[in-house]
């Protein structure tokens, strides 16, 4: 058994290990893709108005999609939720660096 999350799982396969690799896969390459067209803005913003941090402004847009799904503005889009996924990691890696002093 390996460890994952703290936890022990067989090492077999799970039934959705393929379609959970493919969707990770893809909300990576759509991350690398807007994180090249928008110049690493979310992680390095340019702090023309705001002096937040990169989490906090992360934060800001997850709550605005949040509202979007909540006010039925294209919660049946993927995109939205692609978004919101791709969010979610961009947080983690703005927690981290700035955990790490970064």
């Amino acid at each position: 058994m390996a460890p994952v999350l703290g936890h022990c799982v067989d090492e077999q396969k799970a039934p959705a290990e393929d379609e959970i690799r493919a969707t990770c896969a893809a909300l990576a390459d759509m991350l690398v893709e807007k994180n090249r067209a928008y110049g690493d803005s979310a992680l390095s913003p340019r702090r023309i108005v705001s002096t937040a941090s990169p989490s906090a402004g992360i934060l800001i847009r997850i709550d605005d999609k949040l509202s979007w799904i909540q006010n039925g503005d294209g919660n049946e889009s993927e995109d939205v939720w692609r978004d919101l996924a791709g969010y979610v990691v961009l947080f983690l890696i703005a927690r981290e660096r700035e955990r790490a002093g970064g």
